[in-house]
């Protein structure tokens, strides 16, 4: 049943490019930001910065709904093409990057980067909820984390040891031809004339972008999960914040060991992103979610233990349980919304549940320097399945509607 679901999901054209596209672009992605830490890490010796540059690479989500306002304005698929050019481009500027003096441009080239990232990420879950049939978005979107996070099998390695050989400039220049290498793999989609507006929306002024707040808000099946990812990711910023400090205080290793750290968390991720939709069909959207809340707690309290057997475990479990309410969420927010909204309500629920990531960043960045780790992580890892658990048992109930009566097209729109 999953393997005919997963192929029935490969062999649709749109679908197989638009995977393609993501593991190219998701190669270069993962080997930078990795080698992003490292390199403030290297020039400025603070664990601090290092953790800042995470935080100015999710800074832009706090804009989300503003920016998914424009991949509902524009064709999608040459937004998609151009952006990914303009952030090619855009990376080779960091060959200027050879001092602490300079570390300003490496911050400047994170924070477009991230901007640039949050549009993109709007009109391909615009696309995906048009191109792919409703039954299907589970393991559609499990496949999506599964080429994503495997990346992180073989990438951030990749990039540490570039790093570690010739510099930051060369994980550079190899993220900017993985992004020209996606733009091209966007331009081969198949496109229709876009589809109509939906009617009473004219995407001008406030109600333009606020209309994908109310879409969630006011949904009984996204509104629990949303919130659920919210304060789930919040206490993933904080542990994301605690990287370089574990790496460094607690292992005893050089910051390339958060490589090998990240590699295995790419495992757990290619594992659920491969079981997301079988274990979707099966169980409630809100136990699966829950379960993966609750192993990724665990996994943050274990990142304390001194041993790099358990911190290995940790991450592993990190992988595999964190992706499950990111996965559930985006699947009811693309099977709930209508398309001419669905730029929007994706960017929307990607700022609510992204946005305490990146704000947990920045108060990270300043805890780490004041809190010992092995006491930080225990209390992050205990909080994220408690107030998780709140936000769904209380909820307002709901679950996903089913499949439309109609099959969606096989080809997406501009």
């Amino acid at each position: 049943m999953a393997g005919s679901a997963a192929g029935r999901v490969l062999r649709d054209r749109t679908a197989g490019v638009f995977l393609a596209a993501v593991v190219v672009s998701g190669f270069g992605s993962s080997a930078m930001s990795l080698a992003a830490g490292i390199w403030v890490k290297s020039l400025t010796r603070s664990d601090s910065s290092a953790a800042l540059a995470l935080f100015t690479v999710w800074l832009p989500v706090l804009f989300g709904p503003a920016l998914g306002a424009v991949a509902d304005r524009l064709p999608r698929k040459p937004l998609l093409v151009w952006s990914n050019i303009v952030t090619a481009l855009l990376l080779t500027t960091l060959t200027a990057v050879d001092s602490a003096g300079r570390i300003w441009i490496l911050f400047a080239v994170l924070l477009l980067y991230g901007t640039s990232s949050v549009l993109m990420d709007s009109a391909e879950s615009a696309l995906v909820g048009r191109a792919v049939d409703a039954r299907l978005l589970g393991d559609f979107n499990g496949l999506r984390m599964t080429a994503n996070e495997g990346m992180k099998l073989v990438a951030p390695l990749t990039g540490a040891a570039l790093y570690a050989r010739f510099g930051g400039v060369s994980v550079a220049l190899l993220d900017a031809a993985s992004f020209a290498l996606a733009a091209g793999l966007y331009g081969l989609l198949r496109v229709r004339r876009p589809a109509p507006a939906a009617s009473g929306d004219t995407g001008d002024g406030a109600g333009g972008w606020t209309v994908g707040m109310r879409q969630v808000w006011g949904s009984p099946a996204l509104r629990p999960l949303v919130l659920a990812g919210s304060v789930t990711m919040l206490c993933a910023g904080l542990n994301g914040a605690t990287l370089y400090a574990v790496v460094d205080r607690t292992l005893g290793h050089s910051p390339a060991y958060a490589g090998v750290l990240s590699a295995v968390q790419g495992v757990g991720s290619v594992a659920i992103g491969l079981l997301a939709g079988p274990l979707l069909r099966r169980l409630p959207e809100r136990v699966f979610t829950a379960v993966g809340i609750a192993v990724f707690g665990l996994a943050v309290g274990l990142r304390a233990v001194p041993n790099d057997a358990v911190a290995l475990v940790a991450c592993g479990l990190i992988g595999a349980g964190l992706p499950c309410v990111l996965i559930a969420a985006m699947t009811a927010v693309q099977r709930e919304t209508p398309d001419a909204l669905l730029g929007r309500t994706a960017a929307t629920a990607n700022t609510l549940m992204f946005a305490p990531n990146a704000v947990a960043l920045a108060l990270g960045a300043g805890l780490v320097a004041v809190v010992d780790v092995q006491v930080l992580l225990p209390l992050v890892g205990a909080s994220a399945p408690a107030a998780a658990a709140l936000v769904l048992v209380t909820g307002r109930r709901g679950r996903l509607t089913g499949a439309p009566t109609a099959p969606l097209p096989s080809s997406t729109e501009a």
